[in-house]
């Protein structure tokens, strides 16, 4: 389970002493705590690999979105580091799809659901939400059906 994998990392960073990595997966546990809280008002259950998997790639989208800001500012020791943090919770997500394999699942979904037009994108990304997720960057995805059905 991807939540003892993240406290064992927490506890082999905190054995070597390497700060960077224990204060990131420090943040990604108290994500993690945060949802368990939020979940924990609605059922007695703590949140799975799927939403640990969704709380992973928020973080990494919001570390890009300050790797920008960053560099238009001229903190490049701030975006670097923002970079060290998304290499560190890139080591927890699944491999990410490259384009090609982007634009084949997009493919295949439009067959499978026998999308025919820009009406069906929602159908087509709930699709591919529910069989790639955290795998891909579903704003490419979305753009490519979109491409491929007009």
């Amino acid at each position: 389970m991807l939540r003892d994998e993240l406290n064992n990392a927490m506890k082999d960073a905190m054995r070597s002493k390497d700060k960077r990595r224990l204060s990131t997966i420090r943040l990604i546990m108290a994500a993690i705590k945060d949802r368990d809280i939020s979940v924990r008002t609605e059922s007695d259950s703590k949140v799975g690999d799927p939403e640990i998997i969704e709380i992973l790639s928020k973080m990494v989208k919001q570390r890009h979105d300050s790797i920008k800001a960053y560099d238009d500012a001229g903190r490049t020791e701030l975006a670097q580091q923002e970079r060290d943090e998304i290499d560190i919770i890139s080591e927890f997500l699944p491999r990410q799809l490259d384009t090609g394999e982007i634009e084949a699942a997009v493919k295949a979904t439009i067959e499978k659901t026998s999308a025919s037009g820009l009406k069906d994108i929602g159908k087509i990304m709930a699709t591919l939400k529910g069989e790639y997720s955290g795998q891909m960057d579903f704003s490419k995805a979305s753009a490519m059906a979109k491409d491929l059905l007009s």
